[in-house]
């Protein structure tokens, strides 16, 4: 099982490309839950995120033979960038296999590291088989995003920095896809402060370990579905699982929708721009998915910031919906003049702010005489929000909010 020592041994291996990231407090979010809160900002990585840790303690430990035929890899982008960055530093060629669908900028980025980069597959597992395939065919060796100890023990090195640059840590938050990071972090907290919580954080539509957990054994799930992509495999490891068994205290889940709202209270609040995988372990804080005490000091690990920018804008408008700071409704009004005009004054006397409008006269579920308005606004809040929608339909318009 991982040690202590390996995770030493590696944070000598790769102290000359790896940064330490900073530690961060965040008076925003610790007066929003009461604990004390230190982001980890581990987004701000080489490659923008963790994965660069292990994959370059893999390829430094292989042998002079194994280095020359070359490495193989699959991941959905924060892996992939990792190997091709490290290979590319070790002089060693890599090809990476990712899912179909990846992010396009995990995909430029990776090419722009250096590595040859195959897409196959619906999700990581699909990249996986064919990498396994590459690695028969053209005998490379596979570095395994998670379950590797020498990749575990890379991404350990980040336990030792939370401990490193807050000593008085009580609890560290961690996401879990694969285990890998998680299963590092656990071991280089634990081994020096066995009182130090770990818990662990998986997306709704990705979460195999509580099952898992459950039954004693490793449980897949058949397929995954979240935004959180850089955690979107559908079981843990092999290695990691024993770990998170032995030194992980509580593994919780967080929806789509929490994870959206985090992200956008990080770029609102912080300034800071994490992936949706980046944004779990917050997430899980501000949802109360576990207990904690007032003013504890609580570690939030923002593992990666590398989010495609088309996903981006979906997430701020479903995080700005969670805020209560967008608003989509839908009435029908007489095709007559003027009557659009007043349901604008209301509106605007409310003090809400239209983005667009939108006119359907042709749908068969209003009358000949009628046209059906969907207007997007910009609300302050819930509160701004329901009273809006309140004095709308005190006016005598029929209101449907839109998902």
């Amino acid at each position: 099982m991982l040690s202590l020592a390996a995770i030493h041994d590696a944070r000598d291996r790769i102290a000359d490309v790896v940064r330490v990231t900073p530690m961060q407090y965040s008076y925003a979010f610790s007066e929003r839950t009461g604990a004390a809160v230190h982001l980890k900002l581990e987004n701000f990585q080489r490659t923008g995120a963790f994965k660069l840790r292990g994959a370059l303690n893999r390829i430094t430990t292989l042998s002079d033979a194994q280095q020359a035929a070359g490495v193989v890899t699959a991941s959905a982008g924060n892996h992939a960038q990792g190997v091709a960055l490290a290979a590319t530093r070790a002089g060693v060629d890599a090809t990476i296999v990712m899912p179909e669908h990846a992010p396009i900028s995990k995909v430029q980025a990776t090419r722009r590291y250096g590595g040859r980069v195959v897409l196959d597959g619906v999700d990581y597992e699909e990249a996986q088989a064919r990498a396994h395939e590459i690695e028969r065919e053209e005998g490379r060796t596979y570095v395994h995003a998670f379950n590797d100890e020498m990749v575990m023990a890379g991404q350990g090195t980040i336990g030792l920095e939370i401990l490193d640059q807050q000593p008085d840590v009580e609890t560290v938050i961690v996401p879990i896809g694969g285990g890998g990071l998680i299963s590092g972090i656990a071991t280089a907290i634990k081994s020096q402060q066995p009182d130090v919580r770990i818990i662990g954080v998986q997306a709704e539509g990705a979460s195999s370990v509580i099952d898992s957990l459950a039954a004693g054994e490793i449980r897949a799930r058949d397929s995954v579905d979240t935004v959180a992509d850089g955690i979107a495999t559908r079981s843990v490891g092999e290695h990691p699982f024993e770990i998170i068994q032995e030194r992980v205290d509580e593994v919780v889940t967080v929806s789509d929708e929490e994870i959206a709202l985090a992200l956008t209270l990080l770029l609102e609040r912080s300034k800071t721009l994490v992936e949706g995988a980046g944004a779990v372990a917050l997430s899980a804080l501000l949802e109360d998915r576990f207990e904690y005490d007032e003013e504890e000091v609580i570690v939030p690990a923002l593992c990666g910031g590398n989010i495609d920018m088309n996903v981006l804008t979906t997430v701020i408008l479903r995080g700005m919906i969670q805020l209560g700071r967008y608003l989509k409704i839908r009435t029908v009004l007489p095709d007559q003049p003027g009557a659009l005009e007043g349901l604008i004054e209301i509106i605007a006397d409310k003090g809400a702010n239209i983005y667009e409008i939108h006119h359907e006269r042709a749908s068969r579920e209003i009358g000949m005489s009628d046209t059906s308005v969907e207007l997007e606004l910009e609300t302050h809040g819930p509160e701004h929000a329901a009273d809006l929608l309140a004095t709308l339909r005190d006016a005598g318009y029929t209101v449907d909010v839109q998902k």
